[in-house]
């Protein structure tokens, strides 16, 4: 962020008011953007599950219900905070504190658009992948201090998903940070311009003569590809959606962990949980989908960096939205999974494909970059064209190859479940 108010405005303002505005405008953008987002996807996916389902949705309050959002927060705000006399009142009061504020914190390293990030860290896929991890405490609280049995037992499942899911979401990310060799966000729409399959090799300059499109994202690649599945598939059970949304199956056991909440604690789970789907959208398109990067930014860039910037921010924009429009579709479109199979989904297909795509990462990087100074000789003669066909042909046939295996391993062994003689009845006696 400050650099891009710098290159505006390094002719007009002094240097220590140029960063004091770009520490006001993160902070404006956190605080005051979020809840506006927050009240545009709850409008958003309402009207699109809606249409899905061949219903109007909200369109009384304001043009086409636009201001739904906003009334049903007056409505949150003046509903009365009841909590059961057998709660632990601290622990009741916290919980939505402890899960909604650490989903903010993500927001302060996710680039927005070319040059604008809050703060640019060198850790930053690090930074987001431990902060996220704090609200399954938070969960965790809000159902054991409810003293209710459906919302301990939400909390325990949202707890078992989030633990699972993460590993297949860490393992995806990790295939990315090993093909680009950085953990900033910031830097990772950086290496993603140029051609498709050309310039997400670690060293841009190896096509340095080509067009640069802003099209050489990392998804265009067998790694990114899969990385980009595994990933999507996680951040839908780390962010509740369906068909993950076991932790507050109404039909089964009321609302999970939210049971016992209502008024503004209840808007807290909620506003956390929408803001949790946008970051995780958001951290989707930066390592997979390019950010910002777009046809024309890398040439308008020359001309004029706030023009770039506003163009890189609608290209970004148009993604993230784009995988948010994903999430409600998926909605509307499958049931809820059984809690045997979310969890052995996760075990048994995603985390065996992240491995393999790690191993298809490694070799990426030894096809694409190593020489004789690392023990390879043989690749020293190969150009960067050679090489980077090389890379696309090896992990495509390693990544669809572990893909079919992972299939069959797994209906064989539903084959074998239902093959398998049934209990016998207890006694009556």
């Amino acid at each position: 962020m400050t650099d891009f108010l710098r290159s505006i405005l390094s002719n007009y303002l002094p240097d220590w008011l140029i960063v004091l505005i770009a520490y006001v405008v993160a902070i404006t953008i956190i605080l005051l953007v979020l809840p506006a987002i927050f009240m545009i996807q709850v409008w958003f996916e309402r009207r699109i599950v809606a249409r899905m389902q061949d219903r109007l949705g909200p369109n009384r309050v304001g043009p086409a219900g636009l201001l739904q959002s906003v009334a049903d927060g007056v409505k949150m705000f003046t509903k009365e905070d009841i909590v059961p006399r057998a709660a632990d009142r601290w622990v009741h009061l916290l919980a939505p504190i402890i899960t909604a504020g650490p989903v903010l914190l993500m927001y302060a390293v996710l680039p927005w658009a070319r040059g604008v990030v809050p703060v640019d860290i060198g850790v930053a896929i690090l930074f987001v992948l431990s902060v996220s991890s704090v609200s399954a405490v938070g969960l965790l609280m809000a159902g054991w201090a409810s003293n209710n049995k459906f919302a301990l037992l939400g909390a325990m499942r949202a707890v078992a998903q989030m633990v699972s899911y993460e590993i297949p979401a860490v393992f995806a990310l990790l295939a990315a940070v090993l093909v680009t060799g950085t953990m900033s966000l910031a830097a990772q729409p950086e290496l993603q311009g140029g051609l498709p399959f050309l310039s997400h090799t670690g060293d841009p300059a190896r096509f340095a003569g080509l067009p640069d499109l802003g099209l050489g994202w990392f998804t265009f690649t067998p790694v990114g590809l899969l990385g980009f599945l595994l990933f999507f598939i996680a951040a839908l059970a780390e962010g509740e959606r369906t068909p993950f949304d076991i932790p507050e199956a109404d039909s089964e056991i009321v609302a999970g962990y939210l049971t016992e909440y209502s008024g503004m604690k209840f808007a807290l789970f909620y506003l956390g949980q929408f803001l949790l789907n946008y970051a995780l959208a958001m951290i989707a398109a930066t390592v997979f989908l390019g950010g910002w990067q777009g046809p024309g930014v890398a040439q308008l860039a020359a001309l004029s960096p706030l023009a770039a910037g506003a163009l890189s921010a609608v290209y970004f924009q148009a993604k993230v939205w784009f995988l948010f429009f994903v999430m409600v579709w998926l909605r509307g479109a499958f049931p809820r999974l059984r809690v045997d199979q979310l969890m052995g989904f996760a075990w048994k297909f995603l985390i065996p494909l992240a491995l393999v795509n790690i191993l298809s990462a490694a070799l990426w990087v030894v096809i694409t970059r190593w020489g004789a100074a690392q023990g390879v000789p043989f690749l020293e003669g190969l150009g960067p064209w050679a090489r980077q066909l090389a890379a696309l042909g090896v992990t495509a046939a390693i990544n669809i190859a572990a893909f079919l295996w992972v299939v069959r391993l797994n209906r064989a062994q539903v084959g074998e479940a239902d093959l398998a003689p049934a209990a016998a009845p207890a006694s009556p006696s």
